[in-house]
């Protein structure tokens, strides 16, 4: 397993060196990132991506299922000036009794672990006024690790595309190299969750959502901070082929809006 999932606090400071590098620069396309924003994160974990809003004195809300990462976000957070302006809550998005209005909701590497992604995306309406810009950013299914295989303990996690083995063959071969069972069940659940770039995009037009910008990445802008290479969007005529482009496309990044 690589080290930056295994040391949380790294992944938190490589979450917020993107985040406030080339995410929130996207993000400025549509609107101007402020003090006293309301921003929500959707599957926050430790929150990372949350640190650049609250260092701009934005108001700051994180939810995420995994108790254990609230707390540890509880705890890189502990000392920031800002803390007062943050609100972290392990709970299902489903189950929040009060659905806020947002001016920015943020899910990085999120829709990609969800499901039902079509009542999930319907369900984020009830989070946005008429101005909230939300922005996505995900790997397509089909690129080389679009099954998160790097979090394997064994050599797997260096692998390519073995994501796409059907799945008997795929738990077979996670089985003969030991992974053990919670690493086989995130790996088969995201096999089952996993989603391409061109069915978001069918529900965002199902769902009417506004698309007001859209990237397709070669090499994403986490890779910078995580292995050092350079950032590359698509080339033109690589974006333009539906499908065939899942198979080179990192990272999608969009902005959409009601």
């Amino acid at each position: 397993m690589q080290e930056r999932h295994k040391n949380r606090l790294l992944y938190f400071n490589e979450q917020a060196v993107t985040t406030e590098k080339y995410v929130i620069p996207f993000i400025g396309q549509a609107v101007t990132v402020q003090a006293d924003m309301n921003i929500l994160e959707i599957g926050c974990g430790e929150g990372g991506n949350l640190k650049p809003f609250l260092d701009l004195c934005c108001r700051c809300t994180g939810i995420d299922l995994n108790t254990k990462q609230i707390e540890n976000a509880r705890a890189f957070f502990a000392e920031h000036p800002n803390n007062d302006r943050l609100t972290l809550l392990a709970e299902d998005i489903y189950d929040m009794p009060h659905k806020e209005k947002y001016d920015i909701i943020m899910l990085r590497d999120v829709i990609e672990h969800i499901h039902n992604q079509e009542r999930f995306m319907h369900l984020l309406k009830d989070f946005m006024h008429s101005k909230t810009i939300v922005f996505f950013g995900f790997p397509a299914w089909q690129m080389p690790f679009g099954g998160h295989q790097q979090i394997c303990r064994s050599r797997l996690s260096k692998i390519p595309f073995i994501h796409l083995l059907p799945m008997t063959l795929y738990k077979s071969l996670l089985q003969k190299y030991g992974e053990p069972e919670s690493v086989m069940n995130e790996l088969t659940e995201i096999k089952e969750t996993g989603i391409t770039l061109e069915r978001f995009e069918k529900i965002l037009k199902t769902e009417n959502y506004k698309v007001l910008s859209k990237v397709y990445w070669f090499i994403q802008p986490n890779y910078e901070v995580k292995f050092g290479l350079k950032k590359l969007k698509v080339a033109p005529l690589l974006r333009s082929l539906p499908y065939i482009r899942d198979f080179y496309t990192t990272a999608g990044y969009y902005l959409i809006s009601l």
